[in-house]
Formats: structure tokens, C-alpha cells, sequence
């Protein structure tokens, strides 16, 4: 049986029948590869003869690849890839490198930031990407290797999961609204204050309807109050004195320590489910990934 070295192309032909193919210009592909077009037109040739195919048809300042080239590209496209993906992993693990945490805006902007002088300073040797979203990312499509989600562990079967917090919902004021308007003395009072709704556009997220039938109320003229969808904006604008919002625990506590917001009711919604740092189960942490998730978790 021969062997494989004998039955395969060359990493350095495919990679040039990929970018062509990709292209569908020899030329464009030598510039993006640093070749001449007429070095990419003889790998190409070679690749041909070797499989016993044609993979392109020339024409005029094109090439087309032909439907035996289509279904091979598209193989050759996944395999180098994952060699692509892998290498890249490996080399991670080897060097250190960056260690990138995907989470919302609202994670980085009020959890996060106040806290990376701490980080500099413990994990000094390691080089933090805070990459935010609208919407909870695919980190493991993304090559990314640590996340911040809310919700329930069972909901992420492809992932770990450790607590970082509970979800605990209680409304927050600015000082500048609360000396114009005064606190309001019962949760029946709090409904006819200026109130900001998140209508957080991807992530689920309760609101005040939900958070006054948590106190045994309802809120009339629910539809009345500004609404924002960005929670980092929705915080801005109670800081601003534009009204009251709900405010996540997690990440107003240091503002509420500061005198920078103040909790208006005694009432806390506890909702059951929590947030997590969470990670693939498909491949293993780099050494400084695994510092980083421990440093979240020691925070919590």
C-alpha cells in the first residue's frame, strides 16, 4: 500500500489551490501569498496532473473551478482550517499568548473594568481581550476560550460552567433624581416614578412588569418611561437622573458602594438562575485561561 506521503499533495500545493480557488485569480492569489502568478499557475498544473483532474477552467483574467475543483476546495478548505485552528491552539499553550473573555457590555463595562487594575496586578504576565457582543457568542466556533453567560448550566450541555453570581434584580436610583423627586416610600409608589426599561434585543432579561408581580404588584402604565437597549446606556441615563432602573446585582454594586447610584425598595427579585464563566468542553485551557477563569471565580 503506498503511503500517505506518496497519495497526498503537498501542504504547499493546497494551500495554493485554496487561495486560487477562493480568488478565482491565479494573480490575486500569488499577491495574497507572495508568489508570482505564473509560480501559482504551475502548482495548480502540478496539483492537476498529480489527482488526474481539472480543477480550474481558464479564462480570460479568471479562473472557475470546475465542479471535480468545487467539491475538492471545499475539503481542502475545512481541512487546513482545523490544521489552521489547532496550530493556533498549540502555539497558545506553548508561548502563553492572549487569553480572550467574551461577555456582554454591560459585564466589561460594570463588572469588569473596575476590576483590571486588580487583574494587572495579580496576573501580571497575562494579556486580557475583553471582546463584548449584543448577543452571547459562540465561543467555540469563535476560537474563543472563556465566556461570561446568564442563564442555567443545563442550557449549555458543550460547556463547563462555574458561578460567578446569582441573579438578583432590585431598582436603582441616581442621588440627582432621588432630591428631585424624593424615594419612593412603598413598591405601589415606585410605579408611578420615571422608570427605564431595558429591552434587551438578544439576551432574555426580566423586566418591570416581571419585577413588580415579584412584590406582589402589577405596573400600570407599563408602556410610559424611556426605554433603551444597551443596559450600559440604561445606567448612564440613572446616573444622569433621567429615572429609575433595574438594577443586576452583579453589576451595581460598586456604584451603590460609591453613592454614585442608591437602591430605592427593600425588595430584591431572586429569579433562580445565575451567571457563569464557561468554557468548550472540546479542548483543553491554556495555562493562563485556566488562571484567568480562577481569578473570575475568586472574585464572585
Amino acid at each position: 500500500m503506498r503511503s500517505l506521503r506518496h497519495l497526498l499533495p503537498s501542504a504547499g500545493s493546497l494551500i495554493v489551490f485554496e487561495a486560487a480557488g477562493r480568488l478565482s485569480s491565479f494573480t490575486a492569489a500569488g499577491r495574497e501569498l507572495g508568489m508570482t502568478q505564473a509560480a501559482v499557475s504551475y502548482a495548480v498544473r502540478g496539483l492537476e496532473e498529480q489527482l488526474g483532474a481539472k480543477l480550474f477552467q481558464r479564462r480570460h483574467r479568471q479562473v472557475i473551478l470546475t465542479e471535480a475543483g468545487e467539491r475538492f476546495h471545499a475539503d481542502v478548505s475545512l481541512g487546513l482550517s482545523h490544521i489552521r485552528k489547532s496550530a493556533e491552539d498549540l502555539r497558545l499553550q506553548a508561548t502563553g499568548g492572549h487569553v480572550t473573555l467574551a461577555a456582554s457590555t454591560a459585564f466589561g463595562s460594570f463588572w469588569m473594568m473596575p476590576r483590571l487594575q486588580q487583574f494587572r496586578d495579580e496576573l501580571p504576565g497575562i494579556d486580557l481581550r475583553i471582546q463584548t457582543a449584543d448577543r452571547d457568542l459562540d465561543i467555540i466556533a469563535e476560537g474563543i476560550p472563556l465566556g461570561v453567560r446568564g442563564g442555567v448550566p443545563r442550557d449549555w450541555p458543550d460547556y463547563h460552567s462555574l458561578s460567578l453570581s446569582d441573579e438578583e434584580i432590585f431598582p436603582v436610583a441616581g442621588p440627582s433624581y432621588l432630591a428631585k423627586f424624593g424615594k419612593p416610600k412603598t413598591v405601589e409608589e415606585l410605579a408611578t416614578h420615571r422608570l427605564i426599561h431595558l429591552e434587551e434585543p438578544y439576551r432574555e432579561a426580566p423586566n418591570w412588569d416581571e419585577w413588580f408581580a415579584s412584590a406582589g404588584t402589577s405596573l400600570r402604565n407599563a408602556e410610559r418611561g424611556l426605554r433603551i437597549n444597551d443596559y450600559a446606556l440604561v445606567i448612564q441615563a440613572v446616573m444622569e437622573g433621567q429615572g429609575i432602573s433595574l438594577g443586576w446585582r452583579h453589576l451595581v454594586e460598586r456604584l451603590v458602594a460609591s453613592g454614585l447610584l442608591v437602591p430605592v425598595t427593600d425588595h430584591v427579585m431572586r429569579t433562580g438562575v445565575g451567571f457563569h464563566v464557561i468554557w468548550p468542553k472540546n479542548r483543553d485551557l491554556s495555562d493562563n485561561a485556566r488562571k484567568v477563569r480562577d481569578w473570575l471565580v475568586a472574585q464572585a
